[in-house]
């Protein structure tokens, strides 16, 4: 019995191992690519990672809440994660420094397989640790993913005065509102119980942000402090839907909230004032 489990345990890790081994070879690749192709391949990792992590995690579950026996909401970080890394690796110069780059994506892809496989092991009961790791996870890859579609975008990054043309800001918009959305539904997946109920509050997420990385990119907050603030944006939107009504008449809640809040106009006023 022993030996059986832990020869699944060293098959379900070649399993991630092989994967994330997968996402970084695309996320290599496609260092040599440019707009629109660029996007062409975003969206083909993503699907290829979609179906990935299906097969990494297919496992038997609850009829009403999976997908071929994996919960829809598992496959969601792993695969942004990956996207993310395709954008932000943009920002890294051709040379030497595209390795430790690879690297960091074989170690964030394969961190969030492995956290989503664990989770998917438990029959998503979460302990305090877990919940916790699984959120600052999300930040994280929140930050990577609206660093990456910035990158992806022709100006999406500030980097001198100018404004962006509408089309490539609609898809600046829309990228973020997209990365917001999907991990909006993989942090409302913790709260709800229906897929109806998380893809209405996913949609919020993805409007909050979409109407914030607009609003950033018209204020031409510089390089990567817009992708910041949207991050920042992303966990008050967060901490606003996660709380019960009661909760958000508590002081200290509102103290802790203002406090987040003030300090990203602080920092967004700060570097305006820099650039006049």
């Amino acid at each position: 019995m022993n030996r059986a489990r832990i020869a699944s345990d060293k098959d379900d890790r070649s399993a991630r191992r092989d994967l994330a081994l997968v996402a970084v070879t695309i996320v290599g690749l496609s260092r040599l690519l440019e707009p629109p192709l660029i996007w062409l391949s975003a969206g083909a990792l993503l699907a290829a990672m979609l179906l990935g992590t299906l097969q990494v995690l297919h496992d038997e579950g609850s009829p009403s809440q999976v997908w071929f026996g994996v919960p829809i909401e598992s496959l969601v970080l792993p695969s942004v994660a990956a996207v993310a890394c395709l954008g932000a690796i943009r920002l890294v110069p051709f040379g030497l420094w595209l390795v430790p780059a690879l690297a960091l994506t074989w170690l964030i892809v394969g961190r969030t397989l492995a956290l989503e496989n664990r989770i998917h092991r438990s029959g998503g009961q979460l302990s305090d640790d877990e919940r916790t790791a699984l959120l600052v996870t999300i930040l994280l890859v929140a930050f990577l993913g609206f660093t990456g579609v910035a990158a992806m975008v022709p100006g999406g990054l500030v980097e001198s005065v100018g404004g962006l043309p509408e089309n490539d800001l609609i898809i600046l918009a829309g990228g973020d509102a997209l990365v917001a959305g999907l991990l909006g539904y993989r942090v409302a997946s913790l709260r709800v119980t229906t897929v109806r109920d998380a893809l209405w509050i996913a949609a919020t997420y993805a409007l909050a942000i979409a109407v914030g990385a607009a609003a950033l990119r018209a204020m031409e907050i510089p390089r990567l402090v817009g992708p910041a603030l949207l991050t920042l944006a992303f966990y008050l939107w967060d901490a606003f839907v996660g709380t019960a009504p009661s909760r958000r008449r508590d002081p200290s809640w509102i103290w802790r909230i203002g406090l987040l809040t003030g300090l990203g106009v602080l920092v967004a006023a700060w570097n305006l004032l820099l650039r006049s």
